[in-house]
């Protein structure tokens, strides 16, 4: 799937550029290229980090690796691809430990799982590419959907989940408020200004700005197909009815947990993440003021060094 998602490469890099340009920065995105760490420092570099494929038993997994240490493994949200990482928050990550980055099923490299697609079938496949990496118990952070994924791993494969942090995500109890249905339709546009009207409050735009400035460094940036997409709404909305078994299972969840959102996420209200926050033993909740739902980018600079200090 790699070769049709990257056939759209241009005109999404089109697209990215528009909004910076909307964004008033439109020049910010060679500036940004050019604030790697210099040539020869050794220091963390997810730009320049092959993407390599996992053989699992669940099929083939795209993955990237960055840093040394103890493992933390990265799961995207909705319609995102391994490239929807800003490399500063990568990067900034892999000092202390090694991240591995990966496409959920059905994107870049990664094989598309039966329909219909679920969060504990992605879990699975999840879990395949820990196995195949020989990563033992490792950090998981997911973000949305990612963070539901990340929930089903920890429920159905305890041994392989150190610590988990979950950002802006939901239970999948049934009992959390809904997705608010004019942001998960912005969510799902093809209009990148749209998607971060919903991703950052309107008073953080230098923080969109320096999101996608980000992401465009990306040799052959790319995301979702539609269909996968249209497949992962119906993922999400399973279980969030709390029709996926894994999601009933909160109290089975005895990694150390770390919730954590911003009180202005337009997609997952708060009192959502205090359900999932009670619903996990002893985990703890962590919500950052004036920020949406891609907090942990907007309050990157509070938010690592939280990660470090709990993952210790």
């Amino acid at each position: 799937m790699i070769s049709s998602a990257k056939a759209r490469v241009a005109s999404r890099l089109a697209a990215c550029a528009a909004v910076l340009a909307i964004l008033g920065a439109a020049s910010t995105v060679s500036a940004a290229a050019s604030t790697g760490a210099p040539a020869g420092t050794g220091a963390p570099d997810i730009l320049a980090a092959p993407t390599l494929v996992a053989k699992t038993h669940d099929g083939n997994v795209g993955y990237r690796e960055v840093g040394t240490g103890s493992p933390i493994l990265l799961i995207m949200g909705f319609g995102g691809s391994m490239d929807y990482w800003p490399p500063s928050f990568v990067d900034a990550l892999a000092t202390r430990h090694t991240v591995v980055v990966f496409d959920n099923a059905g994107i870049g490299d990664t094989a598309a799982l039966p329909a219909p697609l679920s969060v504990s079938a992605m879990a699975g496949q999840t879990s395949a590419l820990i196995g195949a990496l020989h990563l033992g118990r490792t950090a998981v952070l997911g973000w949305s959907l990612g963070g539901m994924i990340a929930q089903a791993l920890a429920a159905t494969h305890p041994d392989q989940v150190s610590r988990l942090i979950l950002a802006a995500t939901q239970a999948g109890t049934g009992a959390s408020l809904p997705i608010p249905p004019a942001a998960a339709a912005a969510l799902a546009s093809s209009n990148l200004a749209t998607v971060l009207s919903v991703l950052f409050p309107p008073d953080q735009s230098a923080a969109a700005q320096a999101y996608v400035a980000g992401i465009v460094q990306y040799q052959g940036f790319y995301g979702a197909s539609d269909a996968i997409k249209s497949e992962q709404t119906a993922a999400i909305a399973q279980w969030m009815a709390g029709q996926d078994p894994p999601g009933r299972r909160l109290r089975s969840i005895h990694a150390r947990t770390l919730v954590a959102d911003g009180t202005l996420d337009q997609l997952n209200p708060v009192p959502n993440d205090q359900l999932l926050a009670r619903g996990i033993p002893r985990a703890g909740l962590l919500l950052y003021p004036d920020a949406g739902h891609a907090f942990l980018f907007q309050d990157a600079a509070q938010f690592v060094p939280v990660v470090e200090r709990f993952l210790r």
